[in-house]
């Protein structure tokens, strides 16, 4: 289905669709769904960076991370093998941060080529297999740790977790201190911060139908008064997102023709506006140099659309 896919050649771009008047600031009528590239067999985990001005993204069962280049567009090989990273983001210094399924970690690359693991097990035991990651303004990094890369030999490894439970995580940008944040997510996947930091959402990704949650940040260090954000509908699968500077998120979302894509929820929970793509979309990130254009990976390819808001920092 998507080597048949083919770009509107009107705008505006019918798969881009308000759900709510609201939406229509958002929308540039004179932008379209961009695909960038095919190839990938599940492309997770993107991540603009803006001073090399190119994307990376993961594709996890080929065990690679990929790079796309926005002055040339072409795609290469960043990192092969990447013990099967996932989740990525930036801190505040540049430096790229990794969750990997396979080395069951989180990793920093630092400035100089060399790699330092944040985070590989809690109180003895090693960490299931971490998924998506935040950094937040104080420099703390937040990260969610499924077992999704331990179920079998094609995004990590298959093995049996250690923990009991599925947890959230908080590292102390200062100390690298690790400390669990929430043990009652049942299996949490995407995250990320409201803009001004108050709330942190985290996609509850085994709940039945799938729960996108909302956490009070106290203090800048614990989680507090846990609750359902979006109960969503039978057959909604939100999985990685990122929010914009006016408080929506973007959310990955599938899993049938009619769902595929991206979901835009405003910060009230309600649905505004819809970016249908050919196939599932696991994960997304703002970029360019004015963090106004939406980077979306999916199963098999790499989409782009310029829309009329920006990213907050740090996602």
């Amino acid at each position: 289905m998507t080597e048949r896919w083919q770009p509107s050649e009107r705008y505006p771009d019918p798969a881009i669709v308000a759900l709510d008047p609201s939406f229509k600031k958002y929308h540039l009528a004179l932008s379209a769904v961009e695909r960038l590239w095919h190839g990938s067999r599940w492309g997770e985990g993107p991540v603009w960076l803006g001073d090399l001005r190119c994307l990376l993204w993961s594709d996890i069962p080929n065990d690679r991370v990929l790079k796309w280049d926005e002055t040339t567009g072409a795609v290469s090989e960043w990192r092969k093998p990447s013990n099967n990273a996932n989740g990525h983001t930036r801190d505040r210094q540049g430096r790229i941060i990794a969750c990997e399924h396979a080395g069951r970690r989180v990793v920093r690359f630092e400035h100089d080529g060399s790699i330092t693991v944040l985070a590989d097990s809690y109180q003895g035991k090693r960490l299931n297999s971490p998924n998506d990651v935040v950094v937040k303004s104080d420099g703390s990094i937040w990260f969610t740790d499924p077992p999704f890369g331990t179920y079998a030999f094609y995004e990590g490894i298959k093995t049996t977790a250690e923990l009991p439970h599925t947890n959230v995580y908080r590292i102390d940008g200062q100390s690298g201190a690790i400390t669990c944040v929430a043990d009652d997510v049942n299996h949490p996947n995407g995250l990320a911060f409201s803009p001004d930091e108050s709330i942190l959402y985290v996609i509850e990704s085994r709940s039945d139908p799938r729960n996108i949650l909302a956490f009070d940040v106290v203090g800048g260090t614990k989680l507090a008064k846990r609750r359902v954000f979006v109960e969503c509908r039978p057959n909604e699968t939100p999985d990685g997102f990122r929010v914009d500077v006016d408080g929506n998120l973007w959310c990955g979302w599938g899993m049938t023709p009619e769902l595929d894509g991206v979901r835009v929820i405003n910060s009230s929970g309600a649905y505004i506006g819809h970016i249908h793509l050919p196939e599932r979309c696991a994960n997304l990130a703002f970029g360019g140099r004015n963090r106004n254009r939406l980077f979306m990976s999916a199963a098999q390819s790499l989409y782009a659309l310029y829309v009329n808001t920006q990213g907050v920092a740090g996602g």
